[in-house]
């Protein structure tokens, strides 16, 4: 069917596929919101800080202007996920913070402990400055973030070349 002003309407699949993969990040958190993390199951993810509805303590904000990484593992409190948010409490500097992170400010999304990774490269700004994590965020984890070691799935990979 051709819109009323003769042109055809285009599908967004990179737009889908994003979405579709944010389903997996929203899963694998909903899943451990019900029954914790199963094994050496843990997620890092990094989102954008300076997203329009991301709520973090100003500290945390002060230290990471745009992005963030955050491990979740064995010290988290309070995760509830809705359709477009995720909220959670974690330790940093053996102080307890509350975060609000809307799916959308998302930008990789990894479980080192079975190798998977998600990268959402159309969020980013192209830069892939991996910042170092604070020592304060590692409380939760005594593992660095692995470089290489998780099989990425980058949006990249179905973008049409020109």
């Amino acid at each position: 069917m051709n819109g009323s002003d003769g042109i055809k309407p285009q599908i967004n699949y990179e737009q889908l596929v994003e979405n579709a993969l944010k389903d997996v990040v929203r899963s694998a958190l909903a899943i451990a919101q019900k029954s914790g993390l199963p094994g050496e199951c843990h997620f890092f993810i990094t989102f954008l800080t300076d997203h329009d509805d991301v709520t973090i303590p100003d500290r945390l904000r002060e230290s990471h202007p745009e992005k963030m990484t955050i491990i979740i593992q064995h010290q988290f409190w309070d995760l509830l996920v809705e359709q477009e948010h995720f909220e959670i409490t974690l330790s940093f500097g053996g102080q307890k913070e509350h975060l609000h992170i809307p799916f959308a400010a998302i930008t990789e999304f990894n479980d080192p402990s079975v190798g998977f990774g998600l990268q959402f490269s159309m969020l980013g700004d192209g830069d892939d400055d991996d910042s170092d994590l604070p020592e304060d965020e590692m409380d939760t984890t005594d593992e660095p973030l692995p470089k290489g070691s998780a099989d990425v799935v980058s949006l990249d990979t179905f973008r049409k070349k020109n």
